[in-house]
């Protein structure tokens, strides 16, 4: 995937989609927000009672017993100021998760949506750190960044406005020195966001590289490319932990950064109170009661203590806006932020109607199909699709009869015209020439499109697509697990296999590609006898190069010249 710097306006929009996810939980995110302020405001009165407290203690010299009523008030106070706390950071992580699984499901549905045409042209890998590691880096911002900033504008402030009734100065020193914290946490963060899209980058190149390199395995081992290829990832994989040092560099420094500025801090006020008590500053100075500056030391380190929070995750921010940069740039696209995460429709729209022609299934007006880069593959055409019509699609290997499959049942983009269906959602099946196989057992692969389905309905399944007895001749029969991609059968037998859940499902309009391919000439008149038992009273089309099994067939079209021309119309 290439990258690129963002411009202005993408910069805006990123940072505008990233400050708005808090309205996917805003109860949450508002609770998670508004539970340090009042924790803060609790705070105020816990110092103010402790300094009284240890005031009476230490300077009037009033025995414990007296003071035990105000030792339980501070108790309490901490007690909720804990409870305050850790509601907050609950319903932070609650409305974190509930934000991420939200977005993870808008991506997958934009993935979804997208189809074949798109998904293809991505590395895998891209896909898959997009989905999880860039959706999760979201989670730190959302967490901590944002409540750690509502706290570090509004607490300091009002900090230091409840310490000026009680000495103006040390309400000077905090509004002086606390900004100088996030001041400079801005310089820093400039860096430290560069060196975190950088890192997102890395990291999504190297997934990508890494499941390519699995895929090929195989290949790569013929050609012996395989040490090569390793040296390869080995390098990228370096390259990954050098980005990564360099962020956590740039933590690090960060944060002693802010440790600096608030021990300055802390020990400015420290040394004021401790002066003024020596009357070493004057008797404008002098006259403080030992509560006055206890309070004013108990709060001192609290003004700092939001600014470090926010500084503490300020790179939790910056490996955010890095994500989102990341996700805008795979997806072209960030979604809109609501409860109910949308599936983004391919356009031109493929309806769904219903018609007084109860044979007709499907209809195309005046469809134009092209490849993503805008390629030709069939000009403007008008057909419709018949139950009990069955149609063989012929064409030379590359002319598009995948691709005309696929964009019939909306899986691709068309350029102009428009497709009607007249049956419902599920109700329609294609199986393509690679069908996919996950790792799992024959059974297991078999239930996806019938988990009711009894195991005498999957030997019927298997001996309609000719796979019931190499399937029996396995070790543990329908329990027998198969490696990603089919590995432990032949491509022929993988290919039954798919056929084979076609006989579990109850479609209006069947699309098959190749489904005699790999197929001995014995076999593939079995399975299509099968094939045209099970589509009574259902719409039919197959795209295939097999002539003898397209003479079987009632209407052959051929592609051709992006033409659809009918070469046979009528009964078998």
């Amino acid at each position: 995937m290439t990258t690129k710097a963002p411009s202005s306006s993408e910069t805006a929009i990123q940072r505008r989609w990233l400050s708005s996810l808090w309205r996917i939980a805003p109860a949450a995110m508002l609770w998670a927000i508004l539970a340090p302020l009042v924790a803060g405001g609790v705070l105020v009165l816990q110092a103010w009672f402790l300094a009284q407290t240890l005031d009476q203690a230490i300077r009037l010299s009033v025995v414990p017993a007296d003071l035990l009523g105000q030792m339980v008030l501070i108790a309490a106070l901490i007690a909720l100021r804990a409870i305050l706390l850790w509601s907050g950071e609950r319903a932070g992580s609650y409305a974190s998760e509930h934000i991420k699984q939200q977005l993870r499901q808008q991506f997958f549905a934009q993935l979804l949506a997208r189809g074949p045409a798109w998904s293809k042209q991505t590395p895998a890998g891209s896909l898959a750190v997009a989905i999880l590691d860039q959706v999760q880096a979201l989670d730190g911002y959302l967490q901590r960044f944002l409540p750690a900033t509502i706290s570090a504008v509004f607490l300091p402030l009002a900090f230091a406005i409840v310490v000026i009734p009680v000495d103006w100065v040390v309400a000077l020193l905090f509004l002086i020195s606390a900004p100088l914290i996030p001041l400079f946490m801005a310089l820093i963060g400039m860096r430290a966001e560069a060196a975190n899209q950088k890192h997102q980058q890395v990291l999504s190149r190297l997934s990508g590289v890494f499941a390519d390199r699995i895929r090929g395995l195989f290949t790569l081992a013929l050609l012996g490319r395989t040490q090569d290829e390793v040296a390869s990832i080995r390098s990228a994989s370096q390259r990954l932990s050098q980005t990564t040092m360099k962020v956590l560099r740039i933590a690090f420094l960060s944060s002693a950064v802010l440790e600096l500025f608030a021990a300055l801090g802390v020990a400015g006020v420290a040394v004021y109170i401790g002066l003024s008590y020596l009357g070493m500053l004057g008797e404008h100075f002098s006259g403080y009661t030992l509560q006055h500056g206890l309070f004013c030391l108990l709060l001192a380190p609290e003004v700092y203590n939001p600014l470090r929070q926010m500084a503490a995750s300020y790179h939790d921010r910056a490996t955010a806006k890095a994500a989102v940069h990341g996700l805008q740039q795979l997806y072209s696209q960030l979604p809109a932020l609501d409860n109910a995460p949308p599936l983004p429709t391919v356009s031109p729209v493929v309806q769904v109607e219903s018609t007084t022609d109860t044979d007709v299934v499907l209809s195309a007006r005046r469809l134009a199909v092209q490849t993503p880069q805008g390629h030709v593959l069939l000009q403007p055409s008008d057909f419709c699709l018949y139950i009990d019509q069955p149609v063989a699609l012929m064409g030379a290997s590359g002319i598009g009869k995948t691709t005309l499959l696929e964009t019939l049942l909306g899986l691709r983009p068309y350029a102009t015209g428009q497709i009607t269906h007249y049956f419902d959602a599920g109700q329609a099946v294609l199986i393509g020439q690679q069908p996919f196989i996950g790792l799992g057992s024959i059974a297991q692969f078999l239930r996806q499109v019938n988990p009711q389905a009894t195991d005498e309905q999957l030997w019927a399944a298997l001996a309609q697509a000719q796979a019931a007895d190499f399937v029996r001749g396995l070790a543990s029969g329908l329990d027998t697990v198969l490696g990603t991609r089919g590995h432990g059968v032949s491509g022929g037998q993988a290919h039954r296999l798919a056929l084979a859940r076609l006989f579990l499902t109850d479609p209006k309009c069947i699309f098959l590609d190749e489904p005699t391919a790999y197929l001995d000439e014995s076999t593939r008149d079995a399975v299509l006898e099968a094939i045209f038992a099970f589509s009574k009273g259902r719409a039919l089309f197959v795209a295939t190069h097999d002539e003898t099994l397209a003479r079987s067939f009632t209407h052959i079209w051929q592609l051709q010249d992006q033409q659809l021309h009918r070469i046979k119309e009528g009964e078998a």
